[in-house]
């Protein structure tokens, strides 16, 4: 692949430009911005399928969330477990971008860059980080951890305690926010940020009777080696990608989390504090709306969910527990166990919807394999009547009784098959049921870990 040919730096902020050139293309198959997205609470697989596509971009977008997220790669032996940094990195020819609609942790960022370069993996140029994205700051994680450590039981939302919340938080304050592009101004962020955590530290006491150890000096040391360190990869990411889709680069953006963990759609207050779905690209990215073109929904074969909230498919029994232990279902930023249960059906044709999802990643078919049946939560019924989706209040979403239909299982060694044809006759009714419940094909069958054992059945689209 091509690379791109890159100008001299004409301001702090500036990236590469862009030179025209001819895009090479896979047989049968049309290239288009393309966009990732999970389809249920997070944990659905998208980073192998992003992982998977890359090769066919040349720059891969991470456009919301924070080091809440975990996507994980397998390359052969090799397993990847990436936070902030976007899948494409691990392509030589691709450049990740960290958009301004991410929350950015920036010592896990280094440490995750440090990890990454001490297994082979090369982190230069090919890393570009918004300067408008927000900061994570120590802060953020310790009202985080206090917030949930105070709440009752019934009210803990789940979080993973990485300031995520918190720093959504003052984003929208606006005037206690800190900003990568801060980072270029530190007399100015000094003064700023002595005020804000002599202040902070005032709201822990009194809010939670700690402050958590907070003190200026280490916020201020952390931010300055974060200075150093990321200097290099900030940009205008904004202008970057402008003036990529000019010239005709090829964008794969890579949402984070699930749609159903959406702030704004999602099972709230059970969710996490970004636009997880693909109607999240445009401001969190900085593209303009309706640049993506082909928008792949990820989703596994059965349903997992980590921390609190309504799941109505949940398995609260030994089915559960066989399927938790056959999918090594543990988080990847946590490694808290997953709740399991049957396919959502009526949750992810929601989600589906919102995002208007034109094909469908199905991931873990072959952690199904060698069950007597497998079920499928095919309608919600609450109070008594049949309901058509998710309702708003979460009491509510708890209190639904799930409609569940049961197919046939199938036995066999999924990912040995190289074709949907391969596949037992089971496993393709169950998919194509699936896809007649969802109302949406699909394009991609994940029968194992690596790479190779995904299944790529044609689209009728060309």
């Amino acid at each position: 692949m091509t690379a791109f040919e890159a100008g001299p730096a004409a301001a702090p902020f500036s990236c590469h430009r862009f030179t025209r050139q001819e895009n090479t293309q896979v047989p049968g198959t049309r290239l288009r911005h393309t966009c990732v997205i999970g389809l249920g609470w997070g944990d659905e697989g998208k980073g192998k399928i992003v992982d998977l596509l890359s090769g066919d971009f040349d720059v891969v977008v991470r456009y919301n969330g924070g080091a809440n997220a975990g996507h994980t790669v397998c390359r052969g032996q090799e397993k990847f477990a990436l936070h902030l940094v976007p899948s494409g990195v691990l392509h030589h020819h691709a450049v990740g971008v960290i958009g301004p609609g991410v929350v950015v942790d920036a010592t896990a960022l280094c440490q995750e860059i440090d990890g990454l370069v001490a297994r082979g993996v090369s982190i230069g140029d090919n890393l570009k980080l918004s300067d408008r994205a927000h900061l994570v700051m120590p802060y953020h994680k310790i009202e985080d951890r206090l917030s949930e450590g105070a709440a009752t039981e019934a009210d803990r939302i789940g979080t993973t305690a990485r300031g995520i919340g918190p720093c959504y938080a003052d984003k929208m304050r606006r005037s206690s926010a800190v900003r990568v592009c801060d980072l270029f101004a530190l007399d100015n962020l000094r003064e700023r940020l002595n005020v804000i955590v002599h202040t902070r530290r005032a709201a822990l006491r009194a809010v939670y009777g700690d402050d958590g150890g907070l003190t200026f000096d280490a916020v201020w040391s952390e931010v300055t080696a974060a200075a150093d360190r990321l200097r290099s990869h900030i940009c205008d990411s904004t202008a970057y990608l402008q003036q990529a889709l000019e010239a005709g680069r090829r964008l794969l953006f890579e949402g984070a989390n699930g749609t159903l963990l959406d702030i704004d759609h999602g099972t709230f207050p059970f969710v996490t504090s970004s636009s997880t779905g693909g109607y999240g690209v445009a401001p969190g990215a900085g593209v303009p709306p309706g640049t993506v073109q082909r928008m792949i929904g990820v989703t596994k074969a059965y349903a997992t969910r980590v921390g609190s909230g309504p799941f109505a498919s949940e398995l609260k029994n030994a089915t559960g527990d066989e399927i938790r232990e056959r999918g090594h279902e543990y988080g990847t930023t946590t490694g808290r166990p997953r709740r399991c249960g049957w396919f959502d059906a009526v949750a992810t044709r929601y989600s589906a919807r919102l995002s208007g999802i034109s094909e469908i990643a199905l991931m873990h078919l072959d952690t199904l394999s060698g069950m007597e049946q497998v079920g499928v939560c095919v309608g919600y019924e609450l109070d008594g009547r049949s309901i058509g989706g998710p309702p708003a209040l979460a009491d509510d979403y708890a209190r639904v009784r799930p409609v569940f239909e049961f197919l046939p299982g199938w036995s066999g060694d999924l990912p040995e098959a190289a074709r949907y044809e391969d596949l037992p006759a089971e496993a393709r009714a169950y998919v194509e049921r699936i896809e007649a419940l969802v109302g949406v094909p699909v394009t991609l069958i994940s029968v194992g870990p690596e790479r190779t054992q995904t299944i790529q059945r044609e689209r009728t689209d060309g």
